[in-house]
């Protein structure tokens, strides 16, 4: 969904290099494929009503700390993996959404880890090609980066009030 996508243009703004970027995006692809993978074999279980808004929370968070902080900390990949342990549950909810009979389960987990993983590969791709061009350039972070991450910001706090009130 578009919080998703928000979340991980929010890891793309921060890293100024890929190899910050490769980090974040395999911490949080690491920690959503354990979360999805052991809710949809039913080994957790986390109401979607505590989940959800929590998700929204965490994209308002990585696009503030954005705004805030203009490198990649050493506990940004495991904020971004813990985040990634929320998102998983938010896909499970997704995938237990279909009702897939219990042999139909593994073949739609891997289908749907792959897709998950070829969006974040698009929203990465369509980024570099819309703005990484102009990471060099000293205006990048005042023009760029903060204006945008505010806009996600604002993004995923409505949308961490909106989940909340909907409990």
């Amino acid at each position: 969904g578009l919080d998703h996508i928000l979340f991980v243009l929010g890891l793309f703004l921060l890293s100024s290099r890929v190899r910050s970027l490769v980090w974040q995006v395999t911490a949080f692809t690491v920690a959503h494929a354990c979360t999805l993978t052991a809710a949809t074999v039913g080994a957790v279980e986390v109401s979607a009503n505590i989940v959800e808004p929590l998700i929204a929370v965490s994209v308002a968070y990585i696009a503030i700390e954005n705004i805030f902080v203009d490198h990649l900390t050493l506990w940004r990949p495991v904020i971004v993996f813990g985040f990634g342990l929320l998102h998983g549950l938010g896909f499970a909810s997704a995938l237990g959404a279909l009702e897939l009979a219990e042999h139909e389960r593994i073949l739609a987990l891997l289908s749907f880890n792959a897709g998950i993983e070829i969006g974040q590969l698009a929203v990465i791709a369509t980024a570099v090609v819309c703005i990484g061009r102009f990471r060099g350039f000293s205006w990048y972070r005042a023009r760029i980066v903060i204006p945008v991450s505010a806009m996600i910001a604002i993004m995923g706090s409505v949308w961490a009030v909106e989940r909340m009130l909907d409990l």
